[in-house]
């Protein structure tokens, strides 16, 4: 079970130590993180909008570190990403760019060519789909990590981050994940007077995600079915885990973390009402409504909706309910950030966290794990509400199932799969 607290200091109890092997980078100074003299170089392995956004929020926020490497599985992603991120005018960011052409990797094994390299830490921001495989190739090369959520799409994927993860612990290699909320002060500061009995015990929660949908790229004439599924990957299972393992993993993450585990248990249901049956809105469902429990007996109502209404005589607009985690104790109610206050945008906090803990002026950092579990919290909520079943965390986990195809090929077909329908 993941560790929880404070978001910037690992529970897991570490004293600060250099980390072995052949990282001379990391200084067994005293200080803030700013102040060591090395740099650390960066990488960037997947260049869309999250992965841009990510390299330019790391460097924001730390100093002495240069992005030197990026690699993408289609060249247009990369170029496009390279000529933002140099033309970026804040030059507290722009004198962190200094990417060589030599380490611009394209194409499907473009991961294998930027973890060669001598970066030594790796923003991975690609679809999920492939997020273990690359992930146990970054720790086998000895690199530090800040991977984006979900940590996989199936089972089997999760198995494999989690040893991967494990492994990276046993090196000493520090990983921080974009469930960007555990390097939020008000999020931090609250989940700990709650588990310090602040609302009582806790009774009940609800955790909702329920918005529009993000995005739809219609198939283009000379794309195969593999490029096809990876730039529509919204709409696709197997590449983004449908959008409860997407999206909602980050408010099913709070929850876990105020309840100090992943539920033992869900029921769920859920289906496809909004989207059409076309190919640009692949295998995915549009809503899902989850009862977990929790080993203390606990519940949470989680609801995750992604569908667009139309109202006479107006736009399209986003579905209501709106995106927020709510706990209720024997002496009140708290939506879980309520009892703090922020002072840094989260989505560089945490990358801050990550190189002070790299430097070793703040204890080791792992969330491979914890991130693992919230993920999985997901995916079993969806394969719940798929085959009408309510499953068990435990024996779900030991399922193994696979949805990632074992090699991609673009000269291959990848088919979609008819919609789940439980029962069938």
């Amino acid at each position: 079970m993941s560790n929880l607290g404070d978001s910037t200091v690992s529970r897991r109890g570490f004293a600060k130590a250099a980390t072995v092997g052949s990282f001379a980078v990391l200084s067994a100074k005293t200080g803030k993180a700013q102040e060591n003299g090395e740099t650390l170089k960066v990488g960037l392995l997947g260049c869309g909008g999250r992965g841009r956004g990510a390299a330019k929020n790391h460097l924001d926020g730390c100093e002495n570190v240069k992005l030197v490497a990026m690699a993408d599985i289609f060249e247009d992603k990369l170029k496009s990403a390279k000529v933002w991120l140099e033309r970026i005018k804040d030059p507290k960011v722009a004198s962190k760019v200094d990417i060589d052409p030599d380490k611009c990797f394209v194409g499907v094994d473009a991961y294998k060519k930027i973890l060669e390299t001598d970066i030594d830490i790796l923003i991975h921001a690609t679809t999920p789909y492939v997020r273990p495989t690359h992930i146990e190739a970054a720790v086998k090369a000895g690199k530090h990590i800040f991977t984006e959520k979900p940590a996989a799409t199936d089972t089997y994927g999760i198995n494999q981050f989690i040893a991967a993860s494990q492994e990276a612990e046993k090196k000493k290699l520090c990983i921080v994940a974009g469930t960007q909320r555990r390097h939020q002060k008000s999020y931090v500061d609250t989940i700990k007077k709650i588990q310090d009995g602040e609302i009582g015990d806790v009774l009940s929660a609800r955790a909702y995600w329920c918005g529009s949908l993000p995005f739809v790229h219609e198939r283009k004439d000379d794309w195969s079915d593999l490029e096809d599924r990876l730039r529509n990957w919204y709409a696709h299972c197997w590449v983004c885990g449908d959008n409860i393992v997407e999206q909602h993993v980050h408010n099913l993450d709070i929850i876990n973390w105020v309840m100090g585990g992943p539920p033992k248990s869900v029921f769920a249901s859920g289906g496809r009402a909004w989207r059409p049956s076309t190919e640009a809105m692949g295998d995915h469902w549009d809503h899902f409504s989850c009862d977990y429990e929790y080993e203390g007996g606990q519940h949470m109502m989680s609801m995750s909706r992604h569908w667009t209404r139309t109202e006479p005589g107006k736009k399209r607009v986003s579905s209501d309910g709106g995106v927020f985690e709510e706990v209720t104790g024997t002496k009140g109610v708290s939506n879980c950030r309520d009892m703090g206050k922020d002072n840094q945008d989260p989505y560089v906090q945490e990358h801050m966290d990550l190189v002070a803990a790299i430097r070793v002026d703040a204890p080791y950092i792992n969330e491979g794990v914890r991130v693992a579990e919230s993920t999985f919290t997901a995916i079993l909520g969806r394969d719940s509400a798929y085959t009408g079943r309510k499953l068990s965390y435990a024996k779900h986990l030991k399922a193994n199932d696979r949805l990632t195809p074992e090699k991609l090929d673009f000269d291959a077909d990848y088919p979609i799969r008819p919609f789940p329908v439980p029962g069938f």
